[in-house]
């Protein structure tokens, strides 16, 4: 058997300055390198700085701790 694992296709982003969330769908997911978030039709590349990830847009930055993945046992 083998495991293939399953991102979703959205995360959590918080604004660090007032630590508001929202909610972003991402695209071009590469673990530990980074994705490309859109909020409200805004393009946030977020990339990984070793313990989240973190992505600057009109002087303010974002961070995220990635998209929640889950594990798929594929067998005959």
């Amino acid at each position: 058997m083998s495991e293939d694992l399953i991102y979703e296709n959205t995360v959590i982003l918080t604004n660090t300055r007032n630590s508001q969330e929202a909610e972003a769908e991402i695209d071009n997911f590469k673990e530990g390198k980074g994705f490309d978030a859109f909020l409200a039709t805004n393009k946030i590349p977020m990339r990984w700085n070793g313990k989240i990830y973190v992505g600057n847009m009109y002087g303010m930055e974002f961070t995220s701790i990635g998209p929640k993945s889950y594990a798929t046992r594929k067998g005959r």
